[in-house]
């Protein structure tokens, strides 16, 4: 992997911007579920970026989370917020997509693009992009 690793991280970013892109567009159109997964996903897509930047491992949507907090969050790198936007946007997503008769609204929705812009930009930053 070590020989494709810039080009595979890389690729995870354009991701993350896909996934973001494609979250304003559902936004706009008022699908606030689908909305929410595609903002978990971007800074899934992300977070994995970073993790691989730093040769460190997960196999699972859980392990990412885990990954993250105890190697960025816990240790000061990232703003605890920014772990806990991650962990409740997981949360969030699951509810979304598997839970009956689960929807949000637009007000909650839209409160997270902000401080998502502002976390894509800081994860960026420490990747060296």
């Amino acid at each position: 992997m070590s020989k494709y690793k810039d080009e595979y991280i890389k690729y995870r970013i354009k991701k993350c911007e896909e996934a973001m892109s494609d979250a304003l567009l559902l936004l706009e159109d008022g699908r606030w579920n689908a909305a929410i997964n595609r903002l978990y996903y971007a800074f899934f897509y992300l977070i994995s970026a970073l993790l691989l930047k730093n040769n460190i491992e997960a196999k699972t949507h859980t392990g990412v989370k885990h990954q993250f907090n105890l190697h960025f969050v816990k240790k000061g790198i990232v703003a605890t917020d920014h772990g806990r936007l991650f962990s409740d946007l997981f949360d969030s997503r699951q509810k979304g997509d598997y839970g009956d008769l689960y929807d949000f609204d637009e007000e909650a929705v839209k409160s997270l693009i902000i401080p998502l812009q502002k976390f894509i930009s800081e994860i960026k930053n420490l990747i060296g992009l």
